[in-house]
């Protein structure tokens, strides 16, 4: 008897232990995704910046040469 309690509590806490790895392994793939979005964005906004900048820069040496 006492070693039927023992197998249904090892076979419960076993259970719990693929239950924790599997959230674990969800939360990390959740989180890398949140992570590539990120530097996705991050990219863009990069990007963005650039074609900001050279549209200043262009923007600059028109203005220099209709000045002159």
């Amino acid at each position: 008897m006492k070693q039927i309690i023992i197998v249904v509590a090892v076979a419960a806490l076993a259970g719990c232990g693929v239950e924790t790895a599997s959230t674990a392994a969800t939360a990390a793939a959740v989180k890398k995704q949140e992570i590539e979005q990120g530097k996705k964005n991050m990219e863009q906004m990069q990007q963005n910046i650039g074609k900001a900048m050279d549209a200043t820069q262009q923007g600059k040496e028109r203005a220099e040469e209709a000045a002159k």
